[in-house]
């Protein structure tokens, strides 16, 4: 356990059980080896603890290279007090199903999983098990664990290989991801404070409101980024539950907000949706710079804002 004093004598949270693909996000953060780990049952609950101050950052996935976005993160973000993105990680993802050792392939009828694991070996189901019935669980670790107790409504699990590991449950297949290569993209949250530095590859993440649902509204959000060259990479709408056609757009952007185009793009933003939440710059993780044409660097927004100065006298 980590004994500094202040934040960093919290613990992390991450998605639990022990050995989901959140904790081995987690891992790959600096520090997080050594520092002190707690699981939360869900995005919710983990937010929950650092907006409580029980947690000093919580690992959640975000983003599957398969689904898409995690709805359930995705909300537990935007609403409530505000937190930041303070880190990003992408984990390949490959699953094993796993059983009770008294179990057989030919046994199963049921398999408990995450759903996003569930849609990432959809097809293997189909060519092994096509009759299986899904049984939906909070997380592939989660799933894997039910197998060890009485009363589980499946007979198998579809995890990853370090549950199978920690479990001593017996794998019945391995490799059963249809898509190669598939990844999870995972955000480390913390409490707002001090910004990463930028290092020329960054990213920025916004919740936007949609202010009213008129013809037009998306496009006027769209073309803040647009006319400032700033490069959208991931964009879904999510409801805000409180009636049909209100929606919050959550957006990454390529950079960082202390560069120039994309503090510009917020700005105008901010006067088209007034309740836009910030949720963070951080460092990308596969560290590719964005390709910015000379007319929205940094220097040609100095040189413009020098300009008009010299206008105004």
């Amino acid at each position: 356990m980590n004994t500094a004093t202040g934040t960093s004598a919290l613990p992390y949270t991450f998605l639990g059980p022990e050995g989901t693909f959140t904790e081995s996000a987690l891992l790959m953060v600096p520090g997080a080896a050594s520092a002190e780990r707690v699981p939360s049952t869900n995005a919710a609950d983990a937010l929950a603890r650092v907006r409580a101050g029980r947690a000093r950052a919580a690992m959640l996935p975000i983003e599957n290279s398969i689904e898409g976005g995690v709805p359930a993160t995705l909300d537990a973000i935007s609403n409530g007090v505000e937190l930041r993105i303070l880190h990003e990680v992408v984990v390949p993802v490959s699953f094993v199903l796993v059983a009770p050792a008294d179990v057989s392939l030919q046994d199963v009828t049921h398999v408990g999983t995450h759903p996003h694991a569930w849609a990432q070996t959809r097809n293997w189901f189909q060519d092994h098990l096509p009759d299986a019935v899904h049984v939906p669980a909070n997380s592939t670790a989660a799933a894997a664990h039910q197998l060890l107790g009485a009363g589980a409504a499946f007979q198998a699990a579809v995890c990853a290989p370090l549950v199978a590991e920690q479990t001593g449950l017996s794998v019945l297949a391995a490799g059963i991801e249809d898509n190669i290569g598939a990844v999870t993209r995972f955000v480390l949250v913390g409490p707002p404070g001090e910004l990463p530095e930028p290092t020329g590859a960054d990213k920025t993440t916004l919740a936007i409101p949609l202010p009213e649902d008129r013809p037009g509204a998306l496009m006027e959000i769209l073309e803040q980024f647009a006319s400032r060259g700033v490069n959208l990479n991931r964009i879904e709408s999510r409801p805000t539950g409180q009636f049909l056609g209100h929606y919050i757009f959550s957006v990454d952007v390529d950079g960082h907000i202390r560069d120039a185009r994309v503090a510009d793009a917020l700005r105008g933003l901010h006067r088209v949706s007034p309740e836009m939440r910030f949720l963070g710059s951080y460092p990308r993780a596969d560290q590719q710079p964005p390709l910015i044409r000379e007319h929205n660097a940094d220097a040609a927004f100095d040189e413009a804002a020098a300009w008009v100065g010299t206008l105004l006298g």
